[in-house]
């Protein structure tokens, strides 16, 4: 049997990235997949791949810092599918960078609107929909910058991911004796767009990759594994947990 077996999930920021490999990898484990991102055409696209490859899945466009678009998410997966199992709160945004004494107000709202508050939102009509079946596994995107690393230039992004850590103990504190598990997932550097965007020097990705101990950035396959584990009943008795998936960045300064 599949690890996900007839499960039923959604995955944000699914269009690319994380979130495209980890429903990919759901779907392999045989469950009903549905993705959420911005990006329309993007999304579209993996459902095919999904499909192609024998898995099912359906997809919705939208923001997630929009409380109606969080209700349609999981309305979607119980009118398609018949429940809610799983949910991945994976969309995020580096937000505004540079000084802080020079970041705008618009920015750092909005890097706290899409990371902070838009998984929050999400949560809320996950774990709602969860309750009526009985339980379920919400996992938070969140990072190893703002929990063991300080990166300067970058406090709107380090400060709504480290949100995201008391958000998810916070509703492990307050579900999980309904059956209801919630995690946080805190990668490192991923091979992803974003840090392809990021980093495009070669001087910037040598910098990056010296940070891990295991002198090397991540795939989004790699943290696909680590998301499919607090997904499935493989980690039952792991919940408000921050795991840190960082190649030991947390651990090295060299």
């Amino acid at each position: 049997m599949s690890r996900l077996d007839n499960k039923v999930a959604i995955v944000t920021g699914a269009s690319s990235g994380i979130g495209r490999a980890t429903a990919k990898l759901f779907a392999a484990e045989d469950a009903h997949v549905v993705v959420g991102a911005r990006r329309a055409s993007e999304l579209d696209s993996l459902v095919e791949e999904i499909r192609i490859a024998g898995g099912q899945a359906v997809a919705l466009a939208g923001d997630v810092r929009s409380e109606d678009y969080a209700r349609a998410l999981v309305a979607l997966a119980v009118e398609r599918f018949g429940r809610l199992d799983i949910a991945f709160n994976n969309a995020g945004t580096l937000g505004e960078s540079g000084p802080s004494t020079d970041v705008s107000e618009d920015g750092w709202n909005e890097a706290l609107a899409i990371n902070l508050t838009g998984s929050f939102l999400g949560a809320k009509h996950q774990i709602a929909q969860m309750l009526v079946n009985g339980g379920g596994s919400v996992i938070f995107t969140s990072t190893f910058v703002g929990h063991s690393f300080a990166f300067p230039g970058v406090a709107s992004y380090a400060a709504s991911k480290a949100g995201l850590i008391g958000l998810t103990q916070a509703l492990a504190a307050e579900f999980g004796a309904q059956g209801v598990r919630v995690n946080a997932v805190l990668p490192g550097a991923v091979d992803t767009a974003m840090y392809r965007d990021m980093n495009d020097t070669p001087e910037s990705q040598a910098f990056l990759t010296r940070l891990h101990a295991l002198k090397r950035v991540a795939t989004p396959e790699e943290l696909a594994r680590s998301v499919l584990y607090l997904a499935s009943d493989e980690s039952s008795f792991v919940t408000g947990t921050a795991s840190l998936v960082d190649g030991g960045a947390s651990i090295t300064r060299t």
